[in-house]
């Protein structure tokens, strides 16, 4: 029987888990990333948590922001993936690569993406190596727009990420 180090990774490693884009704006700079981790915490009142890994570039820039944009990504949006995804803002502008207008609290709404919404941060907890940012729900994309289905874990698994884990 292996370790559980060993085998955990194996056990979840064909799990289909949903990918967002996630960027914010401190005031001072912005930035974004691909994240696999998140997940809808409550209904009423409607909670998201979101993690994103404490390596990322993003994640300095996450903790001093009050808002956070979420891209829900669909399977014709894997570009948008690619550039958030296996680039870091450390040595590349992603924002001046796509099309972005600022959202509630100045964060960053990717015009490529039909389906996000903008949170309120509430609170943000370490959770081993990520940190979950519990959402408010402010602002979010119209619901009407057509939907070819969520891109996942498994569609993007091959992108070298832009830092190391």
């Amino acid at each position: 029987m292996p370790s559980v180090a060993d085998g955990f990774p194996a056990l979840v490693a064909d799990l289909e888990y949903p990918m967002a884009v996630v960027t914010c704006d401190d005031g001072r700079q912005r930035s974004g990333c691909l994240v696999g981790f998140l997940s809808q915490c409550s209904i009423d009142p409607p909670r998201m948590t979101v993690w994103i890994s404490v390596t990322n570039h993003t994640h300095p820039v996450a903790l001093a922001s009050d808002h956070l944009a979420v891209h829900l990504l669909s399977s014709a949006e894997r570009g948008v993936a690619e550039l958030f995804g296996s680039r870091t803002g450390d040595e590349v502008d992603k924002f001046s690569r796509c099309a972005w207008h600022p959202g509630p609290g100045g964060a960053p709404v990717l015009e490529d993406c039909t389906r996000w919404f903008v949170g309120r941060v509430l609170d943000h907890h370490t959770d081993g190596d990520h940190t979950g940012f519990l959402l408010e729900p402010v602002e979010l994309s119209p619901t009407d727009a057509p939907w070819p289905g969520q891109l996942g874990f498994q569609a993007v698994r091959d992108l070298d990420p832009g830092h190391d884990p």
